[in-house]
């Protein structure tokens, strides 16, 4: 089946080919790519299997899109990249395919996440976290990779506190306030063990819920 794909996309970006696939780059897909992940995760949120089925292969024509794209250009193929992932596989999961030993799921994370440092000093793995990711979702990665100790729980409570306060004197620059109050709160969140991005999902949906009026029903009359 893979190779049926594969095959269709070489005949779409052929000189018979679609026009359209034929002008795209990898800088005119990044918004595709975006959309179809999201939409994906929005699947998986409504437990809609059917949409999913459709969401996934979605996701993987944007994979085999970009691959068909780098072969053109002599860059990279769709070898390349299943290669990649399958030595990544191999080398985070030595607790599978080495000698270390794990019987729960925290121990096989634990171990995932230390091989995942020997690659990566602290540095770069910071500066790896990709900028298109979702603000709430970046503060988390970056966080997580600092070097720098969380704070206690008691402690950002009360620089959460403080920088409230300032948002009530004139003059402050109120969006490096409100910045770094949203920095603090994905802190706390992270020593809490709450995901910060899907935590606000969940109040969103509240406030829709709470405050956007519903259609009364219609009576027939």
């Amino acid at each position: 089946m893979m190779d049926n794909l594969l095959k269709i996309m070489d005949k779409l970006l052929s000189e018979s080919g679609c026009p359209w696939d034929r002008e795209q780059t990898h800088q005119s897909l990044r918004e595709n790519m975006l959309e179809e992940a999201y939409e994906a995760v929005d699947a998986i949120n409504n437990n809609d299997m059917e949409s999913l089925v459709e969401e996934l292969g979605d996701v993987l024509l944007q994979v085999v899109f970009h691959a068909k794209i780098a072969e053109m250009a002599n860059t990279f193929t769709m070898d390349d990249i299943i290669s990649a992932i399958s030595n990544k596989l191999i080398n985070r999961h030595t607790h599978i395919f080495g000698n270390e030993k794990a019987t729960s799921a925290a121990e096989a994370l634990r171990i995932w996440e230390s091989n995942k440092k020997k690659s990566d000093n602290p540095s770069q793995a910071i500066a790896s976290v990709p900028k298109a990711f979702p603000a709430l979702v970046r503060a988390a990665k970056v966080i997580k990779y600092s070097q720098k100790k969380l704070s206690c729980q008691e402690t950002i409570i009360n620089e959460i506190q403080t920088d409230l306060n300032a948002l009530l004197m004139p003059n402050k620059p109120h969006l490096d306030i409100i910045g770094n109050i949203l920095l603090k709160i994905v802190c706390l969140s992270t020593i809490l063990g709450v995901n910060a991005e899907f935590s606000l999902t969940n109040a969103i949906e509240e406030f829709i819920t709470t405050n956007i009026p519903r259609k009364p029903a219609d009576s027939g009359l």
